[in-house]
């Protein structure tokens, strides 16, 4: 493609720890190594989760693309409190119940295109290696055993709350966990937690008993990334204490311990309130897609920078729904009149104004994605390519109309040579051709183009339009055969009122030749 010249801009992305953009420079020229932490797989995910795993698969993609090799792990916390009282209420056993709301949030991540990462360990396959760890940061006298538990020091690391920049004596004693009078300090974490009546355990130097949460994805990621990698990500309430606990164990342990990027993404908010499962103002996965079809839901969480927090509403979602289904809808158009040219060698270049376009377009998304993933900068950059694409089709019909009505006229040789200055059906063809290959290369690097068919994507999306209207296609029909009707009989009040009210409920009505058609809109509010 002849906008693919321009070589990528470095690419820049902020560092949590130094709190400012840098340019990233891998360890190993040409490979990446990427940490994100994964699920505790209790329950269904929530769009939170979803959030965090689109922010870190547009990286994912977008590095692939830069042409490096990227080593990704994103684990599974299938031991945890919240598992055990779960499976126990379930009356099943801790590893089916984390099995199977893996499988679930697995079947999320197809259904949102997330890519499978390059590995995805469980802990509980892990505990050699964490029972190891532990036994390192003992031996380095950054921690202590106390009756089966084993907690890390903190005032036997200096660096402690380097990566949140609190203040220690401001420092509540840790999440998910009670204060434990027993600590040196109540910042002090657990590495070890001693075995209770009825919960699974591991034999341990220090007794029976598992691992504490924090030390799990240090163990995981020095085994399959090494003790210095390249880029260490999830949502920013992990900044403290999760990751600055994993931190301190990782350097206690092993000094030379290092990740050269730490990366956050923002929360989804509800009523301006962090969405999360322990406050009960959540919505899965599952909830959402079940309304909306799933790249609307995945366009919805790239339209804000993955550093700000997203404001979750029926209309945002509405918005992202409505441009997802102009996009395709604008592509398969375009398709369906190119489908007849796509074997023919077509010999004219494309035209000056959209080569331009093109150009311009790859230039752009490539700034964008270079300065820190800025998708919404990208999301709106598709805007003018389908405008044009829109033109292109409406004047490349108005031309072959023309054509064929001069054909049967046997036009003067003086209007034929004035044809021949102005744009052919060739120039058309290839200035759609162009801009039909820019937008769905750039939608195939963010994950953005439909893993079916245009055409199928475009009824999932009609499907799910009419089910938030609360409507069946049949319903549907019999309102716009009533509004025939009135208007056949002058009833323009009545046809006017199924419009507008089809309208409030997000579907559109578009009188053509051949009859009304309709398509998801944005619902219109009652004054629109």
């Amino acid at each position: 493609m002849a906008g693919s010249a321009k070589p990528a801009p470095q690419l820049e992305l902020f560092n949590s720890m130094t709190k400012k953009k840098e340019l990233f420079e891998p360890r190993v020229e040409g490979k990446v190594s990427m940490y994100v932490c994964g699920v505790t797989p209790y329950d269904f995910s929530h769009i939170g989760h979803a959030r965090a795993y689109v922010a870190f698969d547009v990286l994912y993609r977008y590095l692939k693309f830069l042409g490096y090799e990227v080593e990704y792990v994103r684990n599974f916390t299938d031991i945890d409190d919240k598992i055990i009282k779960r499976a126990n209420e379930a009356d099943e056993t801790v590893t089916n119940l984390s099995s199977r709301f893996i499988n679930e949030f697995l079947l999320d991540m197809a259904e949102l295109q997330c890519l499978p990462p390059t590995c995805e360990p469980r802990v509980t396959d892990h505990i050699e290696h964490i029972i190891e760890l532990i036994t390192k940061i003992m031996e380095n006298g950054k921690a202590y055993a106390m009756e089966g538990d084993v907690y890390f020091s903190v005032d036997s690391f200096p660096e402690y709350l380097s990566l949140s920049g609190r203040k220690l004596d401001h420092n509540l004693a840790g999440s998910r966990v009670a204060v434990d009078t027993r600590k040196r300090n109540p910042a002090d974490f657990a590495l070890w937690k001693a075995a209770k009546e009825g919960e699974p355990y591991w034999e341990s130097p220090w007794g029976r008993g598992r691992p504490g949460w924090h030390i799990e994805c240090s163990a995981m990621s020095a085994h399959y990334l090494g003790h210095v990698f390249d880029i260490h990500g999830g949502g920013k309430d992990l900044i403290f204490p999760h990751h600055e606990n994993e931190l301190a164990q990782s350097r206690a342990a092993y000094p030379e311990s290092e990740v050269k990027c730490w990366m956050h993404n923002g929360f989804v908010n509800k009523d301006d309130q962090k969405m999360s499962k322990s406050d009960k103002n959540f919505f899965t996965i599952r909830d959402i897609i079940s309304l909306y079809h799933p790249m609307a839901l995945r366009f919805f969480l790239m339209r804000t920078h993955y550093r700000s927090d997203v404001n979750h509403s029926d209309k945002a979602l509405e918005i992202a729904s409505d441009r997802v289904y102009y996009i395709y809808q604008t592509l398969y158009d375009c398709g369906e009149v190119l489908s007849p040219y796509r074997g023919e060698n077509i010999s004219v270049p494309v035209p000056t104004e959209e080569q331009d376009m093109v150009n311009k377009h790859h230039s752009e998304f490539l700034d964008s994605m270079a300065d820190d993933l800025r998708t919404t900068d990208v999301l709106d950059g598709f805007v003018d390519l389908l405008k044009a694409i829109n033109s292109n089709l409406n004047d490349f019909k108005k031309l072959q109309q023309k054509l064929e009505q001069q054909k049967k006229k046997q036009q003067q040789q003086k209007q034929q040579k004035q044809q021949q200055a102005q744009k052919q059906p060739e120039d058309y063809i290839q200035a759609m051709f162009a801009l039909e290959t820019e937008i769905k290369t750039k939608l195939i690097i963010l994950g953005l183009m439909p893993p079916s068919s245009l055409s199928e994507a475009l009824k999932q999306l009609k499907d799910k339009a009419l089910k938030r209207a609360g409507l069946t296609e049949e319903l549907l029909q019999e309102q716009i055969e009533q509004r025939t009707v009135a208007r056949k009989n002058k009833q323009f009040e009545i046809s006017d009122q199924i419009r507008k009210q089809l309208g409030r409920q997000g579907i559109a009505l578009m009188d053509e030749p051949t009859g009304t058609v309709w398509r998801p809109c944005e619902p219109e509010t009652e004054y629109s």
